[in-house]
């Protein structure tokens, strides 16, 4: 039942708002059990009713994103360097982990220009398209970057980085520059690449002297 539970909040995070007969579709759920499980979640505010009477994600999910946040370190270690990263560069910067077959974003600093290209917190994002996919599939370029240009959204570029697990030597995130193809170019790694693995290596070395290794989790601090 949990799993399903997750498949209806699922649903809603990827459709934004949804009526019990799209939520039905959306899941695969029984018209039944979807209505069921939306009523459940609904009484425990995870779930809420709009205006209209669609689903959507409730507002207790905010508690529980913030209360997430507040035991996994690693993105208030690397804001000091994307901060730095996106003021130096003028575009979006991400932070990106892997979740499973997808990539999480667990910061996003939005550039100050009109024209921007602008991430989610929390969005859900492939693996397959996108240069912090690759990064976190393993794929780093000679120079310590993997670029992207226009693979998941059109007139998009993009320059990631990974930053490393000193203990182990595993990829744990990815710092991610993102913008306009018309102000990064077809070759964004060739203006901003050094200054994303130079941000990525800062992180990797706050996250080496805080002792906190994100393979542990939520909370994975040791020393």
């Amino acid at each position: 039942m949990l799993d399903k539970s997750v498949r209806v909040l699922r649903a809603l995070e990827r459709e934004g708002a949804a009526t019990l007969a799209q939520l039905q579709v959306a899941t695969g759920l029984p018209r039944a059990t979807a209505h069921r499980l939306a009523a459940a979640l609904e009484q425990h505010g995870l779930v809420r009713r709009d205006g209209e009477g669609r689903y959507r994600l409730g507002l207790g999910l905010l508690a529980l994103g913030r209360a997430a946040a507040d035991g996994f370190p690693l993105a208030e270690l690397a804001h000091p360097a994307l901060r730095a990263l996106r003021d130096d560069t003028g575009e979006s910067v991400q932070l990106f982990v892997r979740e499973g077959d997808a990539r999480r974003c667990v910061v996003s600093l939005q550039s100050a220009h009109g024209l921007r290209w602008i991430v989610a917190e929390g969005a859900l994002l492939p693996l397959a398209v996108g240069s912090a996919g690759k990064v976190l599939s393993g794929a780093t370029g000679e120079a310590g970057w993997v670029q992207s240009v226009e693979e998941r959204e059109r007139g998009v570029a993009s320059v990631s980085a990974p930053v490393v697990d000193g203990i182990e030597g595993e990829v744990r995130a990815a710092v991610s520059v993102s913008g306009p193809v018309e102000r990064l170019g077809r070759q964004p790694g060739r203006s901003v690449g050094d200054r994303v693995v130079a941000a990525a290596t800062t992180i990797s070395t706050a996250i080496a002297r805080a002792g906190y290794h994100p393979h542990r989790g939520a909370g994975g601090r040791g020393r």
